[in-house]
C-alpha cells in the first residue's frame, strides 16, 4: 500500500502544526503541505493527486463544509474541529471522522486508519478490472463496509441517513450521507431514481402495480417528477408500448 498524501487545511497555527506532526509519525501517511484557508489549498488538492485532507470548518473565505462538498471525490476529508454541532453536517458532506479539538495521537490515528482502510478497500475493488468494478464503500457507525452494487435492491432517503436494502436476506444498511451524494456514487446504467426518497435497481424489478415498484411487502411509489424517466427505462424494456403504469 502507497502512503496516503495529506495536507492539513486550518488558520490556527499551533493545530496546523499538532496535526502535521501526527501525519509526520504515522508511517503509512506522507505530509504534502498545510495551509491557512481553503482556498489557498485547492490549485494543490487537485494538482498533487492529495488523498486526506485534514479540515477545520470554521474559518474565513470558504468554511470548511463548503469546501468539503466540491474537493474532487477521491479526496477524502476527515474535519478537526473545536465544535461538535458540525458533526451531522459534516458527515452529510462525506466525512470519513470527526475529530473535536484538542486532538490526541491515539484519536488521530483512528481516524487515519479509518481513511487506509477506504483506499485499500476502493484499491481492492478497482483491482477487480472495470467490468467487475461495481463495488460501493458506504460509512456505517463507525465501520467501512464494502457492498456489492448488484446485491441492491434499492434505496431509501431519509432526512440524514440513506437506508440501503440488500437481497437474499442481506438486511439493511443505515449511512449517514444524502441520497444525493449516494446516487453519484452509483453507476447510472444500472439504477434508477423513482422519487424524492428512493432509487431502485432496474434489473432487480419484478413486479409493478398501481404506479408501486413491488419489493416483496414493500412497495416503492413512483412519483410525478421521475415518471417520465421511469416510463421511458420500462418502454425500451418492453415489447409493446406501455402509456402508463397506473
Amino acid at each position: 500500500m502507497r502512503k496516503l498524501r495529506c495536507c492539513v487545511i486550518d488558520d490556527e497555527p499551533l493545530a496546523q502544526e499538532l496535526i502535521k506532526g501526527y501525519i509526520i509519525q504515522t508511517p503509512f501517511l506522507e505530509f504534502v503541505d498545510s495551509f491557512p484557508s481553503a482556498s489557498r489549498a485547492v490549485k494543490t488538492i487537485i494538482e498533487s493527486d492529495i488523498d486526506v485532507v485534514f479540515l477545520d470548518i470554521q474559518m474565513s473565505e470558504l468554511n470548511g463544509i463548503e469546501f468539503a462538498r466540491v474537493v474532487p471525490q477521491k479526496c477524502r476529508i476527515i474535519f478537526v474541529t473545536a465544535f461538535e454541532q458540525y458533526a451531522v453536517e459534516a458527515f452529510r458532506a462525506n466525512a470519513l471522522d470527526y475529530l473535536l479539538k484538542p486532538v490526541n495521537y491515539s484519536e488521530f490515528l483512528v481516524a487515519a486508519n479509518k481513511a487506509l482502510k477506504w483506499f485499500e478497500l476502493v484499491e481492492k475493488a478497482e483491482s477487480r478490472g472495470e467490468d467487475d468494478q461495481q463495488y460501493i464503500i458506504i460509512k456505517s457507525e463507525y465501520k467501512l463496509i464494502q457492498i456489492a452494487v448488484s446485491n441492491i435492491l434499492y434505496i431509501e432517503g431519509l432526512k440524514d441517513y440513506v437506508r440501503i436494502y440488500l437481497e437474499d436476506n442481506g438486511g439493511v444498511i443505515m449511512s449517514l450521507m444524502s441520497l444525493k451524494s449516494l446516487e453519484g456514487s452509483l453507476p447510472a446504467s444500472k439504477f434508477l431514481r423513482v422519487h424524492r426518497s428512493f432509487i431502485v435497481q432496474t434489473s432487480k424489478i419484478k413486479m409493478i402495480e398501481r404506479n408501486r415498484i413491488v419489493f416483496g411487502k414493500q412497495y416503492i411509489p413512483i412519483s410525478d417528477t421521475y415518471k417520465t424517466q421511469f416510463m421511458e427505462y420500462i418502454n425500451h424494456h418492453t415489447l409493446s408500448p406501455i402509456k402508463d403504469v397506473d
